[in-house]
């Protein structure tokens, strides 16, 4: 195995929406549960932070009208929804899992404590973190950079659709260059778009390591776990 003993698994509302338009499809949710299950079972203590844009995002929220606040909260809401979705499937696939909520939501989660999410895992639980950050204008980004620091992860895992970070958008440009390796100071350098400022910054000034992969390619997971280099990894200088 690799170096990584806890570990916090970013992933995106809109992977959840598989080839559908909205919403969860199943398919891919039970795909997400094996992926995690495959470094569950081979004791890495896991975190989780999923966003809820297969549902609402608050920033679209804002463009047709909404209140920036309640736009937010709205989309913080999505994230529950996508969480307790997670843990059921989870728990149907035979892993334990607590969804733990950055505001006050008994009984469809615990409110979310560092200490209880980390005693969580200790115990063999996967630690589903929902709600954000609790806040308004603060991207689940932004809340998966916050919990992997507050549960001392050793690395945050950004599972997204391509295999890591590139100068341009390979899904349009097919002369895109990858990125295998890159610190903090050069990733903002250079204009990557890989995380919302507040969430970059998180990791840096933290010394947290982020490793943006193809979470959608099966086995992508536990092979980064066991140490074979994928995706693009970004640490300090």
């Amino acid at each position: 195995m690799g170096d990584y003993k806890r570990v916090l698994l970013k992933l995106s509302g809109e992977s959840l929406m598989g080839t559908k338009g909205y919403g969860i499809d199943h398919g891919m949710l039970h795909f997400f549960v094996q992926e995690i299950r495959s470094i569950h079972e081979r004791g890495i203590e896991v975190g989780i932070v999923i966003g809820g844009g297969n549902i609402f995002r608050g920033l679209k929220g804002t463009e047709e009208g909404f209140d920036r606040v309640k736009g937010d909260q709205m989309g913080m809401l999505a994230t529950v929804i996508n969480s307790i979705a997670l843990q059921s499937a989870l728990e149907a696939g035979g892993v334990a899992a607590n969804v733990f909520t950055a505001v006050r939501m008994e009984p469809m989660g615990t409110l979310y404590q560092s200490d209880k999410a980390i005693a969580a895992m200790q115990s063999g639980s996967v630690a589903i973190i929902a709600g954000g950050t609790g806040n308004p204008f603060f991207t689940t980004d932004t809340a998966a950079a916050l919990r992997a620091v507050e549960i001392k992860a050793d690395v945050l895992l950004k599972g997204t659709r391509v295999d890591g970070v590139y100068n341009k958008d390979p899904e349009k440009n097919p002369d895109a260059i990858k990125f295998d390796e890159l610190s903090f100071d050069d990733a903002y350098e250079k204009g990557l778009r890989i995380m919302d400022l507040t969430a970059f910054v998180l990791c840096k000034e933290n010394k947290l390591p982020l490793i943006v992969f193809n979470m959608n390619e099966r086995g992508n997971l536990l092979a980064l776990i066991q140490g074979k280099m994928l995706g693009t990894r970004i640490k300090n200088a």
